[in-house]
């Protein structure tokens, strides 16, 4: 699992966001949205599993930018990512870049 924040406004997060590292996940994004002058992208490219855990943890991080007043975006979700966040009902919740999905006919 790596988490790494390569700027201000811009979070990356590894292969997994579980109970065994949500709190080291919780800590990076709370720095940045402390920091943050915009938005907040949180970078899930390279997430493949996520728990419940992980789940609550960015849904009390969306919480917690609105209230510092941005938005936390969950960026470049894989299709299987979306599908747990549908599923959850999420999707309403939280803000998901969608400038890359593909409308089919």
């Amino acid at each position: 699992m790596v988490v790494s924040s390569t700027s201000t406004d811009l979070v990356k997060i590894g292969s997994h966001l579980d109970v065994r590292n949500v709190a080291r996940v919780r800590t990076t994004i709370s720095s940045v949205i402390d920091t943050a002058t915009g938005d907040v992208v949180v970078d899930l490219a390279g997430l493949e599993i996520i728990d419940a855990a992980g789940l609550a943890m960015l849904t009390a991080a969306h919480l917690r930018a609105e209230r510092a007043g941005h938005r936390l975006v969950l960026g470049n979700c894989t299709d299987e990512i979306r599908r747990v966040l549908a599923v959850t009902g999420l999707t309403r919740v939280l803000n998901l870049d969608r400038s890359h999905i593909q409308l089919s006919a």
